[in-house]
């Protein structure tokens, strides 16, 4: 549905219940990413999922067969404006979050960013990919940090 105002829309669905505070601050930084990059936003839904949910999406829609933390869909039928889904992992976030020894906030905050940049044209298959990535889920991670001052 085409959004006609100055404010895209941004959702989140929630299929497993976590703790996320600050979502409309969250919302801010997305839009102004979008915004930053370049890209037009009309309209954006993050669902957050558990492994096995996000499992039967790899498996269904893209023919992989793993856990992942985040899948990235481009559903735009306007080639000026971005409309996306982005389904997360909540139980992979949570394992990532120990792992790389950060604050499930903190993770989640990144992947949120990441799906994010995806859609606007940002890849990571590539290690020169994945460190232009990381660059910039960094960069949106420390300007949503400088809003929360």
């Amino acid at each position: 549905m085409p959004n006609n105002n100055s404010t895209p829309p941004i959702h989140f669905h929630f299929l497993e219940t976590i703790s996320f505070t600050q979502r409309t601050l969250v919302k801010e930084v997305v839009r102004d990413l979008f915004k930053k990059e370049k890209t037009k936003l009309e309209q954006l839904r993050y669902i957050f999922c558990s492994d096995e949910y996000l499992l039967q999406i790899n498996k269904e829609h893209l023919n992989h067969n793993y856990y992942t933390d985040i899948i990235t869909f481009d559903l735009s039928e306007n080639p000026k404006a971005v409309t996306g889904e982005i389904y997360i992992s909540v139980d992979r976030v949570r394992d990532n979050a120990q792992n790389y020894e950060v604050s499930f906030k903190h993770e989640l905050l990144r992947v949120i960013f990441h799906g994010a940049l995806h859609l606007c044209g940002y890849k990571d298959k590539s290690s020169k990919e994945e460190q232009l990535m990381r660059k910039a889920e960094d960069k949106y991670l420390k300007y949503y940090l400088s809003k929360t001052k």
